[in-house]
């Protein structure tokens, strides 16, 4: 504005030139009477018929220019109102509340509606993707999406400042005059000539204005298809192992060996062949696969339905084959998406196996690992990881030993075991343990109170990080969640982790471990350790009490022997009670109270049944010498003694939180049900815990969960 101005200034100014110039005649005339009178006689008649001329000239013009200012702006304006009318991007002017005030034409051929309808309706009514909230109140501008008629448009709301009425000025005629006005304007100005509304009233103040709405429609079909197609040809990077490829081939006849290896590559590849994908055998049970992105979503629908189909196999073999597949996704290339698989891959085989991990950019997703997993028979893995972690203590000075929050016999126990490799190498070793639970008092004071340790045996968070350092290694033992471990900020400080855990890992598991043994077919991480023992150069002698702690580990978390066992679990149990473990010196040990033990009845009495496969019961633990935790346990344990039950929950009220305890005993997996309740751990064992929440809450939830998970197949 100020630019047309400063121009038509100029402009005024040049024209009246010669009207100054009169004045320089004037000036002449007088200075020619000094010549002459003659001359001043001519030079005054000459002057004043200039003057006349021009001042006549300069009116006369002035008058004709402004009639034709006002002529240009009419037609201008008109113009812009047709160009609006006709401009190709659908637009409407709205007023504060949404509603319709005016519409061009490609506005109503979209809409397939006439402009007098339109006029009657409100913006929310006509896009039901646009609410109120969407229009621009405090903002200028909002943007969205919408989908009309099989089209696709991006929509902006941009509020406008419309004067109702000004009178014709020289101010005016320069805009009307200038680059011309807002073409919002134009389109409410046609609206207010045509009809007046609410808005415009009958008010004619200069400067009067009005606040509206102009609403604009760019089709972006087209553009989206395009990125559509360009994500949908993304390759999405693949592996598959097959879980227990050496047990297989163990149990099988020789000669039907290629037989089922051609089974098996027949398998993947039809299957892999629906979804377009390149497949390549990289081991005698390795596989790796590229595929395009828009066929990711059809796996995730039949649940990679190859897990199932490879199961089915049996040509003699007495154990079913298992799968793991892992796919690397939505990452910026594709070597990001092939590095993604192979952690994926990790995760799998860390949770057991028999599953299909998709891994993006934002979140991890878990398929199938509903079988419980094939025991690994041999010890090959327990002698390897044995031998990296005795070399690893030959370069350091100090171990620090730590577990999960509230310690079980398991977490004590193992620790315990690790302990004992660390002494016999002569090296100085600490266990972390802040606060003494119902779970590991009976034996705690065994080690507390004893002579034959070192008083700093049993150390605290403070301890621990007090005395870290660059020549410390930090043994992490049943837990892989360092949300879990007793002292999180202890792994930040220590330069070398070692994990030692029998849990299947989530997402969330500890970042650069310098060692890891996962083994999520032990059943307990008291049986890791005691294989790892056996495999240690130095003759290590246990004593009773640390035979015991170890044993009773293995005898808590396999509920007497009755889960989750195998052939090595037994192994360790005897190696155990060679060293000296008392099988009635630990059942003494954990025998409960009789006010315990009337809980666990009452809440086993409470349990009630879903689908007729799933006990669920809710208690409010009263205050005792057991913790929640162990009694929600015991009786979640005692349900399964009930026939018919699959897996049992006990839901426990403590405070203003709530914990669940999982047990299963068929081929149910609770690890799947709790992770998915925001929980996790093992697939006989898992556990989820809700703070500020009520247990009637968290058991329709959980039924709801139930529900779904046996509609879907999963459970």
């Amino acid at each position: 504005m100020s630019e047309k101005r400063d121009i038509n200034g100029v402009y005024n100014r040049y024209r009246q030139v010669p009207v100054y110039l009169i004045g320089l005649f004037c000036l002449m005339t007088v200075l020619m009477y000094f010549v002459g009178i003659g001359a001043g006689v001519i030079a005054t008649i000459f002057t004043l018929t200039y003057g006349t001329i021009v001042v006549f000239v300069f009116l006369r013009m002035n008058l004709l220019e402004r009639d034709r200012y006002v002529e240009f702006a009419m037609e201008h304006g008109k113009m812009q109102k047709e160009l609006i009318k006709e401009f190709p991007v659908p637009y409407a002017l709205l007023d504060e509340s949404g509603k319709v005030v005016w519409v061009n034409d490609k506005f109503s051929a979209i809409t397939e509606s006439s402009k007098r309808k339109l006029m009657k309706l409100n913006i929310v009514q006509v896009f039901e993707e646009v609410n109120e909230e969407n229009l621009p109140y405090e903002e200028d501008v909002t943007e969205g999406e919408i989908a009309f008629n099989g089209r696709e448009y991006r929509y902006e709301i941009k509020r406008v400042q419309v004067n109702k009425y000004e009178p014709i000025s020289e101010e005016h005629d320069e805009q009307m005059a200038g680059d011309g006005d807002d073409v919002n304007a134009q389109g409410a100005s046609e609206h207010m000539d045509e009809k007046e509304t609410a808005h415009a009233g009958n008010e004619k103040k200069h400067g009067k204005t009005d606040t509206f709405l102009a609403f604009y429609m760019f089709d972006v079909t087209m553009v989206n298809q395009l990125a559509q197609e360009n994500h949908d040809q993304k390759l999405v990077a693949g592996l598959i192992y097959i879980d227990n490829y050496d047990e297989i081939f163990e149990s099988l006849e020789e000669v039907r060996h290629s037989l089922l290896v051609a089974l098996v590559d027949r398998k993947i590849n039809k299957y892999m062949a629906n979804v377009d994908a390149i497949v390549k055998s990289l081991e005698k049970d390795k596989y790796m696969f590229v595929m395009p992105q828009k066929y990711l979503d059809q796996l995730k629908e039949n649940k990679f339905a190859l897990l199932d189909e490879v199961k089915a196999i049996n040509i003699g073999n007495d154990l079913p084959l298992t799968l793991s597949i892992s796919l690397g996704t939505d990452y910026k290339s594709f070597i990001e998406n092939f590095e993604a698989a192979r952690s994926a891959m990790e995760l799998a085989l860390g949770r057991g196996g028999d599953q299909a991990v998709v891994k993006s950019a934002d979140r991890i997703t878990y398929f199938g690992g509903k079988s419980q997993g094939t025991e690994k028979s041999t010890r090959v893995k327990a002698r390897v990881k044995t031998l990296a972690f005795k070399e690893l203590l030959e370069t350091k000075e100090q171990v620090i030993i730590m577990a999960h929050k509230n310690p079980d016999m398991d977490a004590f126990g193992s620790g315990i075991g690790i302990y004992k490799m660390v002494a016999a190498m002569g090296k100085k070793a600490h266990i972390v343990v802040n606060e003494v639970s119902s779970a590991i008092s009976p034996i705690y004071g065994s080690f507390a109170s004893s002579n034959v340790y070192p008083e700093d045996m049993i150390i605290n968070n403070d301890q621990a990080l007090s005395i870290v350092d660059d020549d410390t290694v930090v043994v992490v033992t049943d837990v892989n969640n360092p949300a879990l471990t007793e002292c999180e900020e202890l792994l930040a400080y220590a330069k070398s982790i070692v994990v030692f855990d029998h849990h299947r890992q989530t997402k969330n598991v500890i970042a650069n471990a310098t060692l890891s043994y996962i083994e999520p077919f032990a059943s307990s991480a008291c049986e890791m350790i005691a294989e790892m023992l056996q495999y240690m150069d130095e003759k290590i002698k246990l004593r009773p009490t640390e035979a015991d702690a170890m044993y009773a580990g293995i005898l808590i978390d396999t509920d007497n022997f009755l889960s989750k066992t195998g052939v090595r679990t037994f192994e360790a149990a005897a190696f155990l009670k060679r060293s000296g473990a008392d099988v009635m010196r630990v059942r003494k040990m954990f025998r409960t109270d009789i006010e315990s033990y009337r809980q666990k009845a009452e809440g086993v009495s409470h349990a009630e049944m879903v689908l007729g496969a799933f006990a669920i019961s809710i208690i409010t633990p009263e205050k005792g010498p057991e913790s929640p935790l162990v009694l929600t346990a015991k009786i979640a344990n005692e349900m399964l003694n009930i026939a018919g039950v699959r897996a049992s929950f006990v839901i426990a009220q403590v405070g203003d939180d709530v914990k669940i305890s999982a047990r299963a005993i068929d081929d149910v997996n609770v690890q799947i049900i709790m992770e998915r309740m925001g929980g996790g751990g093992h697939a006989n064992i898992a556990a989820a815990q809700f703070e500020n929440a009520k247990a009637e809450d968290i058991k329709v939830k959980l039924v709801d969960l139930l529900n779904e998970m046996y509609k879907e197949g999963d459970i």
